[in-house]
């Protein structure tokens, strides 16, 4: 074997730079490799040209071609036909709408329509435009588990297969509920060479290890004996069920908006990607599990750290509900655009609001976490609404929900009776749980009087919103993207995969020795002409 004893030179056309404009115009450069050199004006990197061993200015370092296609797993645009390994997750009462996945799709994107707490014909109406203008192209759809609903979580399911929906995006779950295995399994078959294909592509969002594992593993030998003596699988797809994992691809969600167990995903990422290889080991799984990365992911440095992690894809939600696309009100998106990182708290979750689960909201300009947080307290000490001194009963009918508490109790007997007349019969003789549909008709309220923007409601409004929300705009503070109205999703993703490849290089670089200013050291971005994206079809 030879070694390299000779200094390696550069030498190229076009000549170093060493001013800070140059410097940054050259790491930007990323369809093109970079180097950094010796000039006699100092050091300078330049794209292009290459390294010699004859005449040239020393080579110090060197860092390859880096597009943002690159980066995450090359599995993950295949699997979903997508030219970025990025996905815009759901947001919940259409707030990730319609709009909103089919401008991503059309530029290469992956997109996760905010089906929850939507009526059917409302979420059919989308899957309806999803067909007629973007047939071919990636999209995902939200199902939401629905302990307190359990008709709504089943007739998203029967929805989704009557409309032929390829990918489903699993969020909230604690444990599988027959609705999202029969989803699964009534997608699988044998190809003609024999190997078991899954034509319905689950994409589980999680925050614990034990919730992850129970995705990562094939469905439970009782729930698909159940579907299949319901005639809901078939007994071809039961036998197959062993062979394949319930999801295709995992996202760990750290400190997100929304359902949130607000853990850091530097410590919850490793976990996971530990577990999927235990797993894998055990089941040999032909395709293994992918692990993508969620929450927290605002600016280019973070989403470059996630990758380097090893995420096979990063999933962006706060920052997508500030966009122009998104279902939020022009009110909403200007209370997200002066959030900071600080800005968010915990409030209860009026799906799971019995259950004490609780969702992280923007507090900042509205006053709703702290009222929902009473509705609980209310809600703990009390049996029923009868049982509330009538100091209390007037500050809630007064202060929080602005109305009597008999009408709103009517507001719900109108709203179940279409919805889910269940839960009216379960409160019939439960002074109880009528308590909790009042007080969820709050929580619900807010988030819609937040979606449509009623300004009579500002101060109630239900923002769900994580610290991602501040970063991105600490990030965009001296950009065009600072502006609300200037914020189009298709260009947020570009801008964050960009920025990351950007920031990846950097890293490449000082590893090498090299550092460079802060003048130079953060992506910036600019107006996107449409012919520059990067959203290979």
């Amino acid at each position: 074997m030879q070694t390299q004893t000779t200094p390696l030179r550069w030498h190229g056309e076009s000549g170093p730079h060493t001013d800070p404009a140059g410097i940054y115009q050259v790491l930007a450069d990323l369809d093109r490799p970079c180097f950094v050199v010796r000039t006699p004006s100092g050091v300078g990197v330049v794209s292009g040209g290459g390294p010699t061993t004859g005449a040239g200015v020393p080579l110090l370092a060197a860092a390859p071609a880096l597009p943002p296609r690159t980066l995450g797993s090359p599995a993950f645009l295949a699997a979903h036909g997508v030219g970025h390994a990025y996905m815009a997750g759901a947001m919940a009462g259409g707030i990730a709408s319609a709009d909103l996945v089919v401008a991503l799709a059309r530029e290469g994107f992956l997109a996760s329509f905010g089906a929850a707490g939507l009526l059917p014909e409302t979420i059919e109406k989308a899957l309806v435009r999803f067909a007629a203008e973007i047939p071919g192209l990636p999209y995902a759809v939200n199902l939401i588990h629905s302990p307190s609903e359990e008709r709504l979580e089943r007739e998203a399911v029967e929805l989704f297969l009557r409309h032929g929906v390829r990918c489903v995006e699993a969020s909230a779950f604690m444990n599988l509920s027959p609705h999202v295995v029969r989803y699964r399994l009534s997608g699988l078959r044998r190809d003609s060479s024999g190997a078991v294909v899954a034509e319905h592509r689950l994409i589980a969002k999680v925050s614990r290890p034990e919730t992850a594992e129970r995705f990562m593993r094939p469905a439970p030998a009782t729930l698909v004996s159940a579907l299949l003596e319901q005639g809901l699988i078939t007994a071809d797809q039961a036998d197959l069920a062993k062979y394949v994992p319930m999801a295709d691809d995992i996202t760990v969600e750290g400190d997100s908006g929304g359902h949130t167990d607000r853990r850091p995903l530097t410590a919850l990422l490793p976990t996971i990607l530990r577990l999927r290889d235990t797993v894998q080991r055990e089941h040999r799984y032909p395709v293994p599990i992918r692990v993508g990365a969620a929450g927290g992911l605002g600016c280019p440095t973070s989403v470059a750290g996630a990758f380097a992690m090893g995420a096979a894809y990063v999933v962006t939600g706060s920052v997508n509900q500030s966009c122009v696309e998104s279902g939020a009100s022009k009110a909403t998106k200007a209370l997200l655009a002066d959030a900071g990182i600080a800005d968010c708290e915990m409030a209860p979750a009026a799906d799971m609001f019995e259950m004490g689960v609780e969702l992280q909201v923007l507090k900042k300009g509205t006053l709703f976490p702290m009222r929902a947080k009473r509705l609980y307290e209310l809600y703990q000490a009390y049996d029923g609404l009868e049982a509330l001194p009538d100091a209390e009963r007037t500050r809630l009918e007064k202060q929080i929900l602005r109305r009597p508490l008999e009408d709103v109790w009517q507001d719900c007997v109108g709203y179940f009776s279409r919805r889910d007349p269940e839960q009216l019969a379960r409160a019939a003789d439960n002074p109880k749980r009528r308590m909790a549909l009042v007080f969820r008709w709050y929580l619900g309220m807010a988030s819609r009087w937040s979606t449509v923007g009623d300004p009579d409601r500002v101060l109630d409004y239900q923002v769900w919103c994580g610290p991602a929300m501040g970063a991105f705009n600490d990030w965009v503070t001296a950009s065009y993207l600072k502006a609300p109205g200037n914020r189009r999703v298709a260009d947020v993703a570009h801008h964050l995969m960009r920025g990351a490849a950007f920031q990846t290089r950097l890293a490449q670089l000082r590893v090498a020795g090299v550092r460079f200013p802060a003048s130079v050291s953060d992506y910036r971005p600019v107006p996107l002409e449409a012919p520059t994206l990067e959203g290979a079809r």
